[in-house]
C-alpha cells in the first residue's frame, strides 16, 4: 500500500524537476517492494490481492516516469504511447479470456525482461538529469535499456496475443451439457 500511495508524490516530484527526490522516492518504493516480495515468500504470506496489487504498482510507477519525464520534454511522448499501448492492447486481451471464461495468463519471462529493462531504464535518465555530472554515461544507458524494453515489452505483448489465442481454441467441456447430467 505504501508503494501506492507514494506514485502521485512521485510524479508530482518528476514533473516539478525534483529529480534528486523522486529518485529518492522511486528507490524507497523500489525496496519496500522487494521487501514486501521477500517477506511475504519467506513467511509463505502470498496472497490473491497482492498478486494483484503488486503488478499494478509496478505499472503505475513506470506509467508516472514516463509521464513526467514526457511532460519535461526528456523523452518523446512516442515512448508513452507504445508503452501504455501495450498495457492496453494486453487489458484486451485480458477481456477476450475473461469472455472465454480464462483468467489471466501467467507471466511470460520476456514480459519480466522487458519490465525490469524499463524499471532501469528510466530511473538511469532520471539520474543524468539529477546529476549532470553522470549524464554522459547514465543517458545512454537508460536509454539503450529503454528502447530494448519497449521492445521487449511488444515482442511478450505478442507472446501473450499467439497464448490467448491458442487457450482460447481449445476445446472446452461445459458440465451443463456433458450427456450424463442431461434429464430425459
Amino acid at each position: 500500500m505504501l508503494r501506492l500511495a507514494l506514485v502521485p508524490v512521485f510524479l508530482v516530484l518528476l514533473i516539478q524537476g525534483e529529480d534528486a527526490w523522486a529518485l529518492l522516492v522511486l528507490a524507497v518504493a523500489s525496496f519496500t517492494d522487494f521487501l514486501d516480495g521477500f517477506l511475504a515468500r519467506r513467511f509463505s504470506q502470498i496472497t490473491r490481492l497482492g498478486q494483484l496489487l503488486d503488478p499494478a504498482a509496478d505499472r503505475l510507477y513506470i506509467f508516472a516516469a514516463l509521464l513526467g519525464l514526457a511532460s519535461r520534454d526528456l523523452v518523446p511522448w512516442w515512448i508513452v504511447l507504445v508503452v501504455v499501448g501495450r498495457d492496453i492492447f494486453l487489458l484486451g486481451l485480458g477481456v477476450i479470456l475473461a469472455n472465454f471464461g480464462f483468467g489471466p495468463l501467467p507471466v511470460h519471462l520476456l514480459g519480466k525482461v522487458a519490465t525490469f529493462c524499463l524499471f532501469y531504464a528510466l530511473p538511469m535518465i532520471m539520474l543524468g538529469e539529477a546529476f549532470p555530472a553522470v549524464a554522459w554515461w547514465s543517458m545512454p544507458v537508460g536509454w539503450a535499456f529503454g528502447l530494448w524494453g519497449a521492445f521487449l515489452y511488444w515482442w511478450a505483448g505478442i507472446i501473450y496475443a499467439i497464448e490467448t489465442a491458442r487457450v482460447i481454441r481449445l476445446p472446452r467441456v461445459n458440465p451443463a451439457l456433458r450427456s450424463d447430467t442431461l434429464e430425459d
